[in-house]
């Protein structure tokens, strides 16, 4: 027996790995993956849209802004990393006679996930009486849903919603621009899909 598989025969050596693979996996809340989804008016010819603009009666974001003459934080990020993304896709700004306006709603909700528990590959699942225990993980989930309202319809033509695991109460910087572009990622529907 060499020593590479005397070293992996003690128990200590598998423990070590398995809590190695525990902790990397760990860190991976800040880069999680973001679930999107989106819906579309099938009979819009999205290239004909030139020009957007910020929908008028925009909705309050989670933390109370726009607000009196100030954005929240979030309200700015959100619009900063909208803006990003559709000039990305040849859209421009206006405040005069927008094809399209763009609205957003922003929420981090409290969530639980039932995990069963000791899912390493390398670990022992502990079965009882034909069960296998689970655990729960609490976790907040940030959501950012884009509208985009045909301007002179004024009816929804498109929307995005994306969610993924957040560190904290209020959706950082990084993790708007990762969700945002996410979303904005699946505007506009492709060809074979406007078709249907």
């Amino acid at each position: 027996m060499n020593s590479f598989s005397r070293f992996f025969s003690r128990p200590v050596a598998l423990a070590a790995v398995g809590l190695a693979l525990l902790l990397g996996n760990a860190g991976c809340a800040s880069s999680s993956r973001v679930g999107v989804s989106s819906d579309f008016d099938h009979g819009i010819n999205f290239r004909a849209y030139k020009t957007w603009a910020w929908y008028p009666q925009q909705p309050v974001d989670v933390e109370g802004g726009p607000a009196q003459g100030y954005n929240s934080f979030l309200d700015q990020r959100i619009r900063k990393a909208v803006e990003i993304e559709m000039n990305k896709k040849g859209l421009t700004l206006t405040d005069k006679k927008p094809d399209v306006y763009v609205a957003y709603s922003a929420k981090v909700e409290d969530k639980q996930r039932l995990d069963p528990a000791f899912t390493s590959p390398y670990s022992y699942r502990w079965y009882s009486y034909g069960t296998m225990p689970t655990r729960v993980n609490d976790y907040k989930a940030g959501t950012v849903i884009i509208d985009i309202v045909d301007a002179n319809r004024k009816q929804l033509a498109w929307r995005g919603h994306g969610q993924a695991q957040v560190d904290q109460q209020s959706i950082s910087e990084e993790e708007v621009y990762r969700i945002v572009g996410s979303v904005l990622g699946t505007y506009p529907p492709q060809d074979n899909q406007a078709q249907r």
